[in-house]
């Protein structure tokens, strides 16, 4: 089993705030790229926070994307979200990386995690994190703080670039391995 954290990121590392640096680069490529990953994936994990805001969004949108998200198992890692909403959706309390271990336990199993906040940092520092996918925007966000950004003072960690893709919008996806996973 492989767990995937697919993230856009601004040039200067912002990982949030995204109404100020990523609406201008959604495109056909982008969009059919996003839907290639989620297809690949066979359940989706997330922290509370992507939660309230994907439930709050897709279970109203239709479309092959939509129709795909909301079909598809997804686990919430939070220790205060006690009744989700959202259809197929798991509450993964307690231990979350003990919960994500044995999640990740499964075999044949492919989770895709999108953002990289405190769930995906604690994951690649645990060592649960397989891969991630950096979709680098040419783009100087401005804004945020540290906890916007994709650093984590402490948190080092060295990856292998596997591949790398431009997209016309000026974007390039960086897909980076964990040796340690």
């Amino acid at each position: 089993m492989t767990i995937a954290s697919s993230t856009f990121v601004s040039l200067d590392g912002v990982v949030n705030h995204m109404d100020k640096w990523h609406f201008d680069y959604v495109d056909a490529e982008l969009e059919e790229l996003a839907l290639e990953q989620l297809r690949a994936a066979d359940a989706m994990l997330m922290g509370r926070r992507t939660y309230e805001v994907y439930s709050a969004t897709w279970p109203g949108r239709t479309g092959e994307y939509a129709d795909a998200i909301n079909a598809m198992p997804k686990y919430v890692a939070s220790t205060t979200l006690s009744e989700p909403a959202w259809h197929n959706t798991s509450v993964l309390d307690g231990d979350m990386v003990e919960a994500v271990r044995s999640l990740r336990a499964a075999d044949g199993t492919s989770i895709l995690m999108h953002g990289y906040g405190p769930v995906a940092k604690t994951l690649l520092q645990a060592n649960l994190l397989d891969e991630l996918h950096l979709w680098v925007h040419p783009h100087l966000s401005g804004v945020g703080d540290a906890e916007d950004l994709l650093i984590r003072p402490g948190l080092t960690k060295k990856l292998e670039l596997t591949a790398t893709r431009a997209l016309s919008s000026g974007i390039v996806v960086l897909t980076l391995r964990n040796p340690d996973a």
